[in-house]
This record gives C-alpha cells, sequence and structure tokens, in this order.
C-alpha cells in the first residue's frame, strides 16, 4: 500500500505554483460546488480545506464565516495561498497520512485532490480524512474523472482512475448526503463529488 503522496505530482505544483495559481484564478468560481457547501457544511464550523492550493477556496469559505484553515502538501502553493489571503491560516499537510494534524474538524473539504493519489492510497486518504472530522461533522470530497487507465500529464500530475466504489466502500463510518457525477462548473472536467456526515459511532 503507498503511503507517501506521488512525488512528481507534489513536484510540478511546487515548480510551478503561480503558474497553477494564475491558471485557477482565471477559471470561473466553481459556484455550484460553494452552493453544496453553504447547503450541507455546518455554518460557521470549525473546518480544514485539505489540498487547498493557492487558497481560493479558502477565501470563499473565510468570507462566508466559515473558522478554516487552509492545508496543502506543497510549500510552493503554500507560499502563493498566504500571499493571496494573509488573513486565513495554511499549514503543510500531506495526504494519504494527514500526519501534521492531529485535531478534528466540524467540516473537512477536499476538493479535486483524490486522483492525484495513487488507487492503493486512496482508501488511506479516506481513513485519514474522517479522522481528523469530528462526529456528526460534515465531509466534501471530489475528484476529477479519469476512465480506462491512470494518466500521467506532460508536467508529471498523475490522474488516477478508479471507480466512486473506492471512496464509497471507504466510508464506512459515514453516512452519504449528497453524490453525483457532473461537469465542474468552474474547470469544465468531469468531476465526482461526494458529501457525507459521520457518525457519532464512527
Amino acid at each position: 500500500m503507498t503511503l507517501r503522496p506521488d512525488s512528481a505530482t507534489l513536484d510540478a505544483y511546487t515548480r510551478d505554483a503561480a503558474r497553477y495559481s494564475r491558471e485557477w484564478l482565471d477559471q470561473p468560481p466553481p459556484d455550484d460546488m460553494y452552493a453544496l457547501w453553504q447547503e450541507h457544511l455546518l455554518p460557521a464550523g470549525k473546518t480544514a480545506d485539505i489540498g487547498c492550493g493557492n487558497g481560493r477556496d479558502a477565501g470563499w469559505l473565510a468570507d462566508h464565516g466559515y473558522r478554516v484553515t487552509g492545508f496543502d502538501a506543497s510549500d510552493g502553493i503554500l507560499e502563493e495561498a498566504q500571499r493571496l489571503y494573509p488573513q486565513i491560516g495554511f499549514r503543510k499537510a500531506t495526504l494519504p497520512s494527514l500526519a501534521e494534524i492531529d485535531e478534528q474538524f466540524d467540516n473537512v473539504v477536499c476538493e479535486t485532490v483524490l486522483m492525484h493519489l495513487p488507487a492503493d492510497a486512496i482508501t488511506d486518504a479516506i481513513d485519514n480524512l474522517v479522522r481528523i472530522l469530528r462526529p456528526s461533522g460534515m465531509l466534501y470530497l471530489s475528484w476529477r474523472v479519469t476512465d480506462g487507465e491512470d494518466a500521467r500529464q506532460q508536467d508529471g500530475r498523475l490522474y488516477s482512475a478508479f471507480p466512486p466504489s473506492l471512496v464509497t466502500h471507504a466510508l464506512t463510518g459515514c453516512m452519504i448526503l449528497f453524490a453525483d457525477d457532473t461537469t465542474s462548473a468552474s474547470s469544465g472536467k468531469r468531476v465526482c463529488r461526494i458529501i457525507a456526515a459521520k457518525r457519532t459511532d464512527g
């Protein structure tokens, strides 16, 4: 089982952090995702944005009253996030282990990050995302869908191909409230999205 992130993906984000940040800021805002967050996340909750990128979504969360901390594995990306959103706290943390995090949150969001992990690390990643979620807390997951076999882009980033069942089967301590397979309003890419509540006995 893979217990560490994909090194080529992490290298790509660190090497070209400023370019990726510009690309994300140039995309339309993901209003469809934000509407789901407003419907399901616990209002004003202590919130972890795992794989926060340049902080765009953490910025939205902060503006809407959530007590958010952004976490990412890339030092370069974290520097971009802190530069763009100095009012928000950002910290380093790495999927699948999230060993750097020993606290729990009311809400945990992980937007289009899982597909950058090898498929055999997905279950471990879900276990640790649920670990940092308090009982009755809300978990939002999404990932870009790759059909067929894993894909490696020219910049080195991994896009793993795995069925949604790999994620849903790992959510044994949660109740799934929402799931869909759609086209992102922001990136225009096909994504799967899941919202789940952690059981009080989970």
